[in-house]
């Protein structure tokens, strides 16, 4: 891993690769020369520079292990957002930004660790825990993953084809959509917020004591874990990560 000054340093990036995940989320590649790597659930700033010299700059999740010198970010508009309006808007490849990091070292998964993972994402918070997917396929390892992933309807649905075909492909992988607007006509569930039963019903019982990430806007993470520590989750094995 890179030593803090070298994550800390800004870095230029080239846009060499844009791709639309939803009508309002887009995956950026970058080229991002001596990048150092990183790990799945770890995150950059990212800072734009306007030609008058004003400056923004936003946080964002990484969304796959690192290829080379490329990392790739997928970047969910936020209404007035004037960082991710432009990113999802705007920018075009060839386009040229600077990035920091990698920064957090909490909320991460390693190839290494052999504990059972449990993944509960609200909305866009599912972009730092798809590395993890990544990270695991990239990595052959066969540590049981379960993914929740609640999302307002099956058009907000990030990754969605390439899970289905993960989940046939990389065993060991579980993925369960839940809706909280409306849902696809065979759906059984109501649309609705996650609860209880339905983290029983697609998690991992405490007793297996899983590895637990959820991330997503504040009050869907404040709730989903408070509902796996009522089930019995030890708070000590729940890693969270929000924002809003």
């Amino acid at each position: 891993m890179a030593s803090l000054a070298a994550r800390r340093a800004w870095r230029r990036a080239t846009i060499v690769e844009r791709r639309a995940e939803t009508t309002t989320a887009h995956t950026l590649v970058l080229e991002v020369p001596d990048w150092p790597g990183h790990l799945g659930g770890q995150h950059v700033d990212v800072r734009l520079t306007a030609d008058d010299g004003y400056q923004a700059s936003r946080s964002y999740s990484i969304a796959a292990p690192a290829v080379g010198s490329r990392l790739e970010l997928t970047v969910q508009r936020v209404e007035d957002g004037e960082v991710s309006t432009y990113l999802v808007e705007d920018a075009v490849v060839g386009d040229e930004l600077e990035v920091r990091g990698p920064l957090g070292g909490w909320f991460v998964w390693r190839p290494e660790d052999t504990a059972t993972v449990l993944l509960v994402a609200g909305g866009s918070g599912m972009v730092p825990l798809m590395a993890m997917v990544r990270a695991r396929a990239e990595a052959g390892s066969r540590v049981p993953f379960r993914l929740v992933a609640s999302v307002r309807t099956p058009e907000d649905r990030l990754y969605a084809a390439e899970l289905r075909r993960r989940r046939g492909e990389d065993a060991g992988l579980d993925v369960t959509w839940l809706y909280t607007r409306s849902a696809p006509e065979e759906e059984r569930r109501p649309p609705g917020r996650v609860t209880a039963a339905d983290l029983a019903a697609h998690g991992w019982p405490p007793d297996f004591e899983p590895a637990v990430y959820v991330c997503g806007p504040t009050a869907f993470v404040e709730s989903a874990s408070t509902l796996l520590v009522d089930a019995g989750h030890d708070p000590a094995r729940v890693r969270t990560e929000r924002f809003g």
